[in-house]
């Protein structure tokens, strides 16, 4: 039969397996992640088991020095499970004034035990302190409650205020043997509850890390700068950490070399948004110029906000190979966002971050650029079309009034003449003529007339009608979806795009397309004009389709498809249903 002493044994020791296996579970967590808390909780639990330990041997030899040891022991694993609550809810430093409060149990212990006679007097104020002790780590998780809606810290404030409970029976039932063993199981009870409520911490962390790599890591796509180009891509990262349980505010610096040196404030949002570069908080700069030169993120927190700081502050470096000048600063009230990251984990997402915003910032470069060089080619079709017009107008009213004078001259000379020399003069009279019309002609190719003094319709039916006549082939044109009050609705440079893109659509197909009709339409459709130029010739593949409007060696097409999107049109190629080709010419219309 076992003794009565290994049976009131029995109880601690299992007390003492569990708490060891929770200890260790809680150690195996730090050493995953590195969170303080999760360390604290596990020292916390070990010294619970060496205190169990101390009181089991007690037990069995009555040494008085074994039951001072579990005194000591069981409060300081009373402070270490408020120290890890405070560490978890307000990320709190070690301070060496906190050795204090780790000395007040070895003096008092020491005089209770070995000094004392009276057992209430010894008794009970180590009691309240383990009591106030418990309590106040309940106080703690209820108010990270209470400011996050954490279900996990609302079930560990109920289990401490339980076990505050708990210890008050201490001098009432177990000292004298009345609650044993059933005080055992219940310390195992709230050990285990304890247990649940931090993993359930643990998952919630986990859930809060998750929200935070979906938050910092959710618009790293290939399509960044498409969802973004109407919107600053900063303002959308910024915009991310504000959805985040706690989250304050935001802001993105860009650091300069020199610890005297002010930082540049990209952008900030929430609590952020009013901070300059002198009046960002020290702290707040000190931490982000510590993440950049560290290259890793920095969090900190303190027990409550000081001045218009909140109480956490973390700084994410982004960047990427290194370049860590631009940093994330994100101000909350608690410091969940970040718990349950690995820094390695955040370090990469931030190098991704930065990799992502360069890459915008030199996608909107290049659209700017594109855009510059977009005008330019604009000014420089206005200029050449300009610079035609004038060439046509100095053509037609100077060079024609010189061969019509020529002209004039000559048939005078010619009338006057013997009659020998008229066949030469009218000789020089056709090469007069051949010259004026092949002014009148260079004339029209430069900028046609009818364009300018009867608009877009009348020009477009001339020049088929030009191409009609000298080409032989069927050409139709249609524009009767081409409304009156169409007229004056294209810009200037629109028109002569449409004008140029038919004249060149015309040559091409009587050129190459072995065609023998044309089917041209002009119609307004969706607020946009749209000519149509369809034939009935050898088509073309698709590769030589893809070739004739983008490639090189093709001026004339590459300069109608310039001078369309100039213009704010777009020009397309297709093949006809049967056999041909199919030229879209699609601009849009005045503002």
């Amino acid at each position: 039969m076992p003794s009565a002493n290994a049976l009131a044994a029995g109880a601690p020791l299992l007390q003492a397996l569990l708490t060891l296996g929770l200890a260790l579970l809680l150690a195996h967590l730090y050493r995953r992640q590195g969170k303080a808390h999760f360390l604290w909780w596990a020292i916390a639990l070990g010294l619970r088991v060496l205190s169990v330990g101390a009181i089991a041997a007690f037990m069995f030899t009555r040494v008085q020095w074994l039951l001072y040891l579990h005194q000591v022991l069981l409060a300081w694993t009373a402070l270490g499970l408020l120290y890890a609550a405070e560490v978890f809810s307000q990320q709190l430093a070690w301070d060496r004034r906190y050795l204090w409060w780790l000395a007040l149990p070895l003096a008092w212990s020491y005089v209770a035990i070995f000094v004392l006679d009276n057992f209430a007097l010894a008794a009970g104020p180590a009691v309240l302190f383990l009591s106030l002790a418990t309590l106040r780590a309940g106080i703690v998780f209820s108010r990270y409650r209470n400011r996050t809606d954490s279900s996990a810290a609302g079930f560990l404030a109920w289990v401490m205020f339980l076990w505050a409970a708990h210890h008050l029976d201490y001098p009432l039932l177990r000292a004298r043997g009345a609650w044993d063993p059933w005080g055992y199981y219940l310390d195992i009870a709230l050990t285990l509850a304890m247990g649940a409520g931090v993993l359930l911490l643990v998952i919630e962390e986990q859930r809060e890390g998750l929200r935070t790599l979906a938050a910092l890591s959710g618009d790293l796509r290939a399509d960044l700068g498409a969802r973004t180009a109407a919107a600053d891509p900063q303002a959308a990262l910024l915009a991310r950490p504000l959805e985040l349980r706690g989250v304050r505010g935001a802001m993105l610096l860009r650091l300069r070399r020199g610890a005297d040196a002010l930082p540049v404030v990209l952008r900030g949002v929430g609590d952020c948004a009013t901070w300059t570069a002198r009046s960002i908080p020290e702290r707040v700069a000190h931490l982000a110029r510590e993440a950049a030169r560290q290259s890793r993120p920095r969090m900190q927190g303190r027990p409550a906000p000081v001045g218009d700081t909140p109480p956490f502050v973390a700084a994410l470096p982004l960047g990427a190979q290194g370049d860590a000048s631009l940093v994330l600063v994100i101000v909350g009230d608690v410091a969940a966002p970040f718990a349950a990251l690995d820094d390695r984990i955040l370090t990469v997402i931030g190098e991704q971050v930065g990799a992502a915003l360069e890459r915008e910032e030199l996608s909107r470069g290049l659209a700017q650029r594109s855009e510059e060089l977009e005008r330019l080619s604009v000014r420089m079709l206005q200029e050449h079309e300009a610079q035609r017009r004038r060439l046509g107008r100095e053509l037609h009213d100077e060079t024609a009034q010189v061969f019509s004078a020529l002209k004039l001259q000559l048939g005078l000379l010619r009338e006057e003449s013997p009659e020998a020399l008229q066949e030469r003069f009218d000789r020089l009279i056709a090469w007069v003529d051949r010259g004026s019309g092949s002014i009148r002609n260079a004339t029209e190719g430069l900028r046609p007339a009818v364009l300018d003094d009867l608009g877009l319709l009348p020009a477009l039916r001339a020049l088929v009608a030009d191409v009609r006549e000298w080409s032989g082939l069927t050409v139709t044109f249609d524009s009767a979806a081409w409304t009156t009050a169409a007229r004056g609705m294209l810009a200037q440079e629109a028109e002569v795009a449409l004008f140029r893109g038919l004249q060149e659509a015309l040559s091409n197909v009587v050129r190459h397309a072995q065609a023998t009709s044309i089917a041209i339409a002009l119609e307004l459709r969706d607020g946009r004009a749209r000519l149509t130029v369809r034939d009935d010739g050898v088509g073309l593949p698709t590769d030589r389709r893809e070739h004739l409007a983008t490639g090189p060696g093709r001026s004339g097409l590459i300069g109608m498809r310039e001078r369309v999107a100039a213009a704010g049109g777009v020009l397309t190629l297709a093949p006809a249903p049967e056999h041909g080709l199919i030229v879209h010419i699609d601009l849009p219309l005045r503002p």
